[in-house]
Formats: C-alpha cells, structure tokens, sequence
C-alpha cells in the first residue's frame, strides 16, 4: 500500500521545502501561517515532521548551538527524494481532479 500525505502533512512538507536550510519548527510554523491566514499550532508541526521522518519524507540533523536561543540547538529538516515523489504524486492528483471538476462546469 503507497504511502499517502494527508492534508496537513502535506503543506508541512511544502513548507519545509520551501525553507531549504533554514526548515526546522518555528519557522515551519511561521511560514504555513503565513501563507494560509491561520494560527498553527508548533505541537502539530513537530507531530507531522515526525510523522514524516519516519515515513522517509524528510530527515533531521541538529543544528548548532547558538547564543541567540539561549544555547539550544535546532532541529533542522530538509525534504528527502521520496519526499519530492510525493508532492509531485499529490501534485498529479489535484491536477486530475482540477481538470474533471472543470469539465463538469
């Protein structure tokens, strides 16, 4: 059975790609936010990067240490080629569906 983004997993990896090096929680976050109009919850973006990570979507590296967060480290994301298949899969699909709900107007 293919594995399939639901939803919200799916603008979470958009989101993450579309940050490229600087993908990690908060500014996942901030970006859907941003692009939908919406308050996201952090606790949600991190239950999905997990989810994620563990169906191969994405990885994750710690980060450095930085004196700006208090010497914490950042768990820093980037979309992996499977990833990609699946946005471009999920990309095929609304295409399809776009195109039959125009010839039904």
């Amino acid at each position: 059975m293919k594995k399939r983004l639901a939803g919200f997993e799916e603008l979470v990896l958009l989101a993450t790609g579309s940050l490229g090096e600087e993908a990690y929680g908060v500014t996942v976050q901030q970006r859907l936010e941003a692009e939908t109009g919406s308050a996201v919850a952090l606790g949600a973006v991190y239950a999905v990067l997990d989810r994620l990570e563990r169906k191969g979507y994405v990885r994750s590296a710690w980060g450095e240490a930085t004196p700006r967060r208090g010497g914490r480290r950042k768990r820093m994301f980037r979309v992996t080629a499977p990833g990609v298949t699946a946005l471009r899969a999920m990309g095929r699909i609304r295409s399809r569906l776009a195109l039959l709900h125009r010839d039904q107007t």
